[in-house]
């Protein structure tokens, strides 16, 4: 006899949707058009695990680090309206940094769209907004229509660059109930091979040059075997800005951090960027206010990349696009099918050089204090297959050179978009994707207090981060420029704080106290083994630390 279906809820064909891609876990904030959602994500606990926030904005960045850190799908839902906003930090900074991050919202009741009434949380044309913030956006209009729009939120969300996607559905709609067939999941496509004529133009370019250098980005982020597989092929450093480090361990010959690859700049002949803007020689190491169509001077460009946009926004010599894994396996093929002898290059004096570079650029950023000390710090206390995450703060920024990434995805920054704020929630999403790694998020006072209310959600949901605070009394990069810049005329840059400590204890959490990088050693060990979120307060003077800039935007 045949069965027939129940009917289901808008929220509850959305939500076995998304299980059916292998979802098991959901960030959210819930609200009254949201409710058939977390209803279904109650009815189904034991196969979805669901934490809460204390603000939207937290949500979508726990989302982030859930895909920041592991390449797959983060997942939340926030009402509409101001709850979308709140959440656009979260979406942008996903944007910015190619991370699959899903935004699940309501709408207004379906009679009301577009009138202009004023109805719970309305802004004109939501989705329209959505569709700016993200990589697509798409209205559920039916309930029978959800599952096939959750799938192609997933193969939007997953095919090509990676990005983030938004659904909405109006509240009564997500309400009523239909017969909705079980989902199946979405079909990705695979990336196409990379074209054969570009392959063997970018291996001539690669085995012939002098000094070639490789530059990656968070799309190589899952290439990671293949690529140093290619440098020790070429002899060649690899390099990253922020997304693409840990690549090629830092610690390793080939492996550099940005200094030192701006210091062996000068003798690269040809760049090979990987999955990557290129930031590093188009904008840090140029100027910021020009915009380069191609690289700059002399130098010749690979790119492989996925994005063919890329490709027009900045020019290659051997433009290849490609998935960075399926690109660089051509390439290193490549390279083997060519004459040997091709190359001229002595492999022992290009690591020797390396290696030369790296000692002398280690004695230049040791003046960056106290930051280069405390980041040394928590690199000795933090295993090799931690995550730390940066913050727009003075160590934070220090860590963009002087921190040594050793595995991929374990340097987890705010990319371009250089959202304040965004650390601390997203530390708590990492250790949710991660829960038996370690996880580290260094913040400023200022940040902090962005996101300290999830101290709140870090106890409840019992997520176990170390989140260390240092605290100058200030908005530090602001105060040095007014210092600096505007002759120490001080506006709206210096802060009146709470006692961390014992705000961490009023959630019921433990809380430790630093002035100096062997105090923070010494307590970082039980702090990392505890099993739950840990905050360290660290006093730095005011005005007290050195300025990292200079190794981040050097001079031309």
């Amino acid at each position: 006899m045949l069965q027939v279906r129940d009917a289901v809820s808008g929220g509850r064909a959305i939500v076995d949707a998304l299980i059916a891609n292998g979802v098991d876990t959901m960030f959210g904030l819930p609200g009254a058009q949201t409710y058939p959602i977390f209803d279904a994500l109650a009815l189904s606990d034991d196969r979805i695990r669901t934490y809460s926030a204390r603000h939207e904005q937290a949500s979508g960045y726990m989302a982030f680090g859930y895909a920041r850190s592991t390449g797959r799908p983060g997942v939340f839902s926030v009402v509409p309206g101001p709850g979308v906003l709140n959440a656009g930090a979260a979406l942008i900074t996903a944007l910015g940094c190619c991370a699959p991050v899903l935004l699940i919202t309501g709408n207004v009741p379906s009679t009301f769209e577009s009138r202009g009434r004023g109805h719970l949380h309305e802004i004109p044309d939501q989705l329209g907004l959505l569709r700016r913030l993200t990589k697509w956006s798409a209205r559920i209009e039916r309930v029978e229509d959800a599952p096939a729009l959750v799938n192609e939120a997933f193969r939007q969300m997953l095919t090509g660059r990676p990005g983030p996607v938004a659904l909405e559905m109006a509240w009564d709609s997500m309400a009523e109930t239909a017969v909705v067939e079980p989902p199946d999941a979405a079909v990705i496509p695979a990336p196409s091979e990379p074209d054969a004529a570009a392959i063997d133009t970018a291996a001539r370019l690669l085995v012939s040059a002098r000094r070639p250098m490789i530059m990656t980005g968070s799309g190589a982020q899952h290439a990671a075997e293949e690529v140093r597989a290619l440098a020790a092929l070429l002899d060649a450093p690899v390099t990253a800005l922020r997304g693409g480090r840990g690549i090629v361990a830092e610690d390793e010959p080939l492996g550099l951090s940005s200094a030192v690859a701006h210091r062996l700049y000068p003798e690269t002949d040809v760049v090979l960027g990987i999955g990557t803007r290129l930031e590093l020689p188009t904008m840090r190491w140029t100027g910021m206010m020009t915009y380069h169509g191609r690289l700059p001077g002399d130098r010749r460009l690979v790119r492989i990349d996925i994005d063919p946009q890329e490709m027009v926004r900045l020019k290659a010599d051997a433009p290849v696009v490609a998935d960075a894994k399926a690109g660089v396996r051509a390439l290193i093929d490549a390279i083997g099918a060519l004459p040997a002898g091709i190359s001229q290059r002595d492999g022992a004096a290009i690591r020797a050089e390396i290696a030369a570079a790296k000692v002398a650029v280690a004695a230049e950023i040791s003046k960056v204090q106290p930051e280069v000390d405390y980041l040394k710090a928590i690199r000795a206390a933090l295993p090799d297959d931690g995550f730390f995450l940066t913050e727009l703060c003075q160590v934070g920024f220090a860590s963009y050179f002087a921190w040594e990434a050793r595995r991929p995805r374990t340097y987890v920054s705010e990319g371009y978009q250089g959202t304040l704020g965004y650390g601390f929630p997203t530390a708590l999403g990492v250790k949710v994707a991660n829960p038996d790694r370690k996880v580290v998020a260094v913040c400023g006072d200022g940040g902090f207090m962005f996101g300290m209310q999830e101290l709140a959600t870090a106890a409840q949901e019992g997520i176990g981060v170390v989140v260390v605070v240092f605290d100058n009394g200030a908005y530090g990069n602001v105060r040095r420029d007014q210092r600096t810049r505007f002759e120490g005329r001080f506006i709206a840059s210096e802060l009146r704080n709470p006692d961390f400590p014992k705000l961490a204890e009023a959630f019921g959490l433990k809380a430790y106290s630093a002035a100096s990088p062997a105090d923070l050693a010494a307590v970082l060990p039980a702090a990392l083994a505890a099993e739950e979120t840990v905050l360290i307060h660290v006093a730095v003077p005011r005005d007290g630390e050195a300025s990292p800039w200079p190794f981040i935007h050097p001079a031309p």
